[in-house]
């Protein structure tokens, strides 16, 4: 992987709109809670049309928050949570070391699914880098068990492929990746896949 340095976000911590990852990290609680007072209306935001994904505008969640008399000073926790699972050690750290460079990404690393398990429950991820020929890792059952996580299901997940080929890709979205990358790659095309997956058109 090239390690140019990324450019640096615009306006980054301060999104417009938050995903329910973003509003349980801010407010110190599981996703799951945070699914649980949208649902019930406490929470105003809106569904992504074809998706159960939920959204959260800053100005909704600010509302919340003091009607609750949760802490405002969380919303300046707007660091993503990045776990890189590559079985190739160099590789995962290297790509780790230039998503940090920036400041606005806190990156963890797995080299096995065992220990990405592990580290997805600690960590708790916004965003998953899986390489997809990792070892005793099946794409569609990868993502499915993550799903039916309820801390998980917001999770996005980005598969990083070995080739530019159009139909590996294909089948790796059906097995419900959020986004494919072909390796090799820069680590400003790893961001560019990692906003794109967070704020899906």
């Amino acid at each position: 992987m090239h390690t140019t340095n990324p450019p640096r976000k615009q306006g980054a911590g301060r999104k417009d709109v938050l995903t329910t990852g973003d509003v349980a990290r801010i407010c110190n609680v599981a996703p799951r809670t945070v699914s649980k007072w949208f649902d019930s209306g406490q929470l105003r935001g809106y569904r992504i049309p074809g998706s159960k994904d939920r959204r959260i505008p800053v100005q909704q969640l600010i509302r919340f928050m003091k009607l609750h008399n949760i802490p405002l000073n969380g919303l300046d926790a707007g660091t993503t949570r990045v776990l890189v699972i590559d079985a190739d050690r160099d590789f995962a750290t290297t790509l780790a070391e230039a998503l940090t460079r920036g400041g606005e990404y806190d990156v963890r690393t797995a080299t096995s699914a065992f220990d990405a398990g592990l580290a997805t429950q600690s960590h708790k991820p916004d965003v998953l880098l899986v390489d997809s020929t990792l070892p005793n890792l099946t794409g569609r059952e990868f993502v499915t068990t993550l799903r039916s996580n309820l801390d998980l299901d917001s999770v996005r997940v980005v598969a990083m492929a070995p080739s530019n080929d159009t139909a590996l890709h294909a089948a790796l979205r059906d097995d419900g990746f959020d986004a494919v990358i072909a390796k090799p790659f820069e680590a400003s095309k790893a961001i560019a896949a990692i906003e794109g997956a967070l704020s899906p058109s």
